[in-house]
């Protein structure tokens, strides 16, 4: 039987997908309504798949993904949500599968077939990403001690005279380490838009020109534009167009 943890912050969805499971192979272990007590269920029933919603009250559907990628067994992620404008997050954070409300049951059985194939090689999954991540925090050191920033809390990075500016969701904190040495701890997740600054691509939001003819780059949930040098304006381009 594969384990199968049901997440919505709705309990007719829930109920729902319960339906269109009952007598199958798939064997319902909990259910949960917010992303927290997803991420305690999981923890305790090791599930090998996880029907996720995606905007939930708190912690989301994108932040509970990213926070199983720590664990030592993680579930597989089959996103079920009504909103088509998340598909692009939801892969990043690994996710398996993308399902649009009303799920359809012939829909919701193949991304089940295909993702008990792949939770065959988790194990391998989580040591790529392990590999490429190299940890789930940044720990910045400067003249005030050691700070660990969680790598999804990062925005970007500036460098200016001795230090680095380490910008998050919870403020500013200032590293005493390179740019290229933080480049090279942050790999795959920073893009270099200038010789002094680095941006967390996952909160890319649009390039922009600028009346006197440079380009600018906004973030998500950062109000003013960032510099992008003239020489890095393509590889700024190359990347939005791949995504």
């Amino acid at each position: 039987m594969i384990r199968v943890l049901i997440v919505d912050d709705e309990p007719l969805a829930r109920a729902r997908l319960q339906r269109l499971l009952a007598g199958s192979p798939y064997q319902v272990c909990g259910e949960a309504g917010d992303g927290e007590e997803a991420l305690k269920l999981s923890r305790e029933h090791h599930p090998d798949v996880m029907l996720l919603d995606i905007r939930m009250p708190g912690t989301d559907g994108l932040e509970v993904a990213s926070r199983l990628a720590d664990f030592e067994h993680p579930p597989a992620i089959v996103f079920t949500t009504a909103y088509d404008e998340y598909a692009l997050e939801a892969f990043k954070v690994r996710a398996q599968n993308y399902l649009l409300k009303p799920v359809r049951k012939e829909d919701l059985f193949d991304a089940l077939s295909k993702v008990t194939q792949l939770t065959q090689a988790q194990q391998t999954v989580i040591q790529q990403h392990q590999q490429g991540a190299q940890s789930a925090h940044l720990v910045c050191r400067s003249v005030r001690g050691v700070q660990r920033i969680p790598l999804t809390d990062v925005l970007y990075l500036q460098a200016a005279d001795k230090y680095v500016t380490v910008v998050h969701k919870s403020g500013e904190t200032l590293s005493d380490q390179t740019l290229k040495e933080l480049e090279q701890t942050l790999k795959p997740h920073m893009l270099r838009i200038h010789r002094n600054t680095l941006i967390n691509h996952h909160y890319l939001d649009r390039l922009q020109r600028v009346q006197d003819g440079h380009f600018e780059v906004y973030l998500k949930g950062v109000d003013q534009g960032l510099s992008v040098s003239r020489r890095l304006v393509s590889e700024v381009k190359s990347f939005l167009n791949e995504q």
